[in-house]
């Protein structure tokens, strides 16, 4: 090896242009450094490392042939978008990736003018590249816009409607299908690499067009069948038979770890104008880190990790984390009613129902990235007997909002879905907070709504869900470990729409809906020191509220708080509205709604993200003090509490 290629190129590469410098035999070099340097920075930082492992030399090839920023790239989900962030002027800031006042984990326009499009939620790629290639024809421009799509994200409905668009458009844009987990490729190799040079060449772009000119001379029925004969031979040579049928042009399979096959195929598309363009490129999650590729998920996410070994850091606390607690809870209440069933989209381990499948595999059902079909199908399910537990984040329930609306709510169709990362949810940030569910849910007629409070209150919020067969339901609950309370052996239906109190008290009531109970607990010690008696209470229901119970609130306190872990226009609103038509709020009683603010809450640990939106201990004693009339800070709070 010469002394040049022993020096480190990555250090020589702030951004693309002085990537596009380098030799193209040096590349290989550069994506190693890459690799590591990854491999690395995950290492301190936590986060999504397979996906952009699989994509070192993809990214590298990319940033080389085409003219980026002028030349748009997206990324779809962006869980593969670190190498990309490495090599556009973001190396320096990588190790605060994921952390507060740092990189995001994602792509974002307001972080770098290499980030065309934010995306954290799948599937979006293809929709925004059109826009953006639709948009240079109508300024005149010409350059190039790259989708780059994992195979996972084309599991949803979104892909399949974009590509039909672009296709019926033949608008010049370029897609490259990351073939990385489904195994829908033939092998790969050096004939599939040289089949992929030809027709993505410009001779055989010419020859395709001269035979197409020459048909038209001849008979009709021959013009059809030599269309066909070339579209079905191309097709099963290649396997793009179906993504021609929806007017792209067809390239590959090719091998996504190779520049040699790479950069060929890159350059002969990019100098192509011939309508949209789909080049498939089959490549190993987790490519170059053992560990990562030995793993069953590839490392999908990681918390930090030891790079010799491998080994994840893991919090030392015994608390189990909620998401187990709800599948262990349903799959004892499954045990006993086989009509349950379980529905996730593609987040078996995620949701915890991987657990409910190992024991009940027949009755478990994984969608794919397909949120509006997932929704869809538990109500099918609901039709015929069957209790279907729908299992979905609450950000990706957003995403299913009208099948919820049409599908199972007009129907009151008791589908009951478990709402998880409900709340903030730190290193993810705005785009996977939970934020929005308890106003879109709970604005539903019919419906029934709910929040634990803890681990013991989500395994009583399973029971209820199962006994609810008239209407439709929800129960939310956060991400991370529980609070370590004692748990039931299995859960007991709740009455429905009652709280309860948890803390007696004459002056000052907090009703909380959802986990911030343990703040609302802290909040109240404090002000009961202060000489203003605490009550505490859980709602547990946001629909239907207990009415009774804020009834008593208001008449027996001079000030009531609500606090919730949810956007405005949720729990609190819906107290307000029945105070306010009860003629309640006249009767001296103050009442102040604590809600997340109106802002999206960039990343963090969660706790400093409540800090942000002042919902921890400190600023409810603040609120409640403020509200009775007695002046303090909520640093001076943060002190006593």
């Amino acid at each position: 090896m010469s002394s040049q290629s022993k020096t480190p190129l990555l250090d020589q590469v702030t951004l693309p242009h002085q990537l596009r410098a380098l030799e193209e035999s040096q590349l290989r070099q550069l994506a190693d450094e890459l690799r590591r340097e990854t491999i690395d920075a995950v290492s301190v930082t936590g986060g999504h490392l397979g996906a952009g492992l699989g994509v070192v030399e993809l990214s590298v090839a990319l940033h080389y042939v085409f003219n980026t920023p002028d030349d748009r790239i997206v990324w779809d989900v962006g869980h593969q978008a670190y190498p990309h962030k490495i090599l556009t002027g973001r190396r320096d800031r990588i190790r605060t990736l994921r952390q507060g006042g740092g990189l995001s984990g994602f792509t974002k326009r307001a972080e770098s003018e290499y980030d065309p499009f934010g995306a954290a939620h799948s599937s979006t790629s293809i929709s925004s590249t059109l826009g953006m290639a639709v948009a240079r024809d109508l300024a005149g421009k010409d350059n190039n816009v790259i989708a780059v799509i994992g195979d996972g994200a084309m599991s949803a409905g979104m892909a399949y409607e974009a590509l039909n668009n672009a296709g019926s458009r033949h608008t010049r844009q370029i897609v490259i299908l990351n073939d990385n987990d489904m195994s829908i490729a033939p092998p790969v190799g050096a004939m599939s690499a040289y089949f992929a040079r030809l027709v993505s060449s410009g001779t055989y772009h010419g020859f395709r067009n001269f035979a197409k000119q020459l048909t038209k001379r001849l008979p009709k029925f021959v013009q059809t069948k030599a269309k066909q004969a070339e579209h079905y031979a191309r097709g099963m040579a290649a396997g793009g038979t179906w993504f021609e049928e929806l007017g792209f042009y067809y390239v590959g399979p090719i091998d996504g770890h190779n520049l040699d096959h790479l950069l060929p195929v890159l350059k002969n598309v990019r100098d192509n104008d011939d309508g949209p363009v789909l080049i498939h490129v089959v490549t190993q999650k987790g490519k170059g880190y053992e560990p990562a590729e030995q793993s069953a998920d590839k490392y999908h996410g990681v918390a930090k990790f030891d790079v010799i070994t491998g080994t994840q850091k893991k919090s030392a606390s015994n608390a189990p984390a909620y998401t187990k607690v709800f599948a262990h809870s349903l799959a004892k209440h499954a045990e006993r009613d086989d009509k349950i069933v379980a529905v996730n989209a593609a987040m078996p381990s995620g949701t915890g129902l991987d657990i409910f499948g190992k024991q009940f595999p027949d009755r478990c059902f994984d969608v794919g990235i397909a949120e509006q079909h997932g929704v869809t199908f538990a109500a099918g399910l609901a039709t015929e007997g069957y209790k279907p537990f729908a299992a979905i984040y609450s950000t990706f329930l957003q995403r299913a909002y009208d099948q919820v609306v049409h599908d199972v709510a007009i129907q009151s169709l008791p589908v009951r879905f478990a709402i998880d990362r409900a709340g903030l949810v730190g290193a993810d940030g705005p785009t996977h907070a939970g934020s929005f569910d308890i106003t879109y849910l709970a604005t539903l007629p019919g419906f029934v709504v709910m929040a634990a409070a803890d681990e013991a209150e989500l395994m009583h919020m399973v029971a209820t869900a199962a006994a609810i067969d008239d209407r439709p339901s929800a129960f939310r609950y956060p991400r991370g470990e529980g609070v370590g309370v004692e748990l039931p052996e299995i859960g007991e239906a709740l009455e429905i729409g009652k709280g309860r109190v948890v803390r007696e008290g004459s002056k000052i009531a907090l009703l909380s809906f959802g986990t911030r109970l343990q703040h609302c607990l802290r909040a109240a010690d404090e002000l009961t020191a202060k000489g203003y008696p605490t009550t505490v209470a859980d709602a547990r229901f946001c629909k239907p509220l207990d009415e009774d119970l804020i009834r008593s609130l208001v008449q027996n306190h001079e000030v009531l708080v609500t606090i919730e872990e949810g956007a405005i226009g949720g729990f609190g609103s819906h107290v307000l509205q029945f105070l306010a038509l009860n003629g309640l709020l006249d009767k001296g009683c103050k009442v102040r709604p604590m809600t997340l603010p109106d802002l999206f809450i960039d990343q963090d640990k969660p706790e400093i993200m409540y800090d942000v939106a002042g919902l921890n201990a400190p600023h409810i004693v603040q609120m409640a003090l403020s509200a009775i009339g007695d002046e303090g800070t909520v640093e001076e709070a943060d002190q006593r509490a």
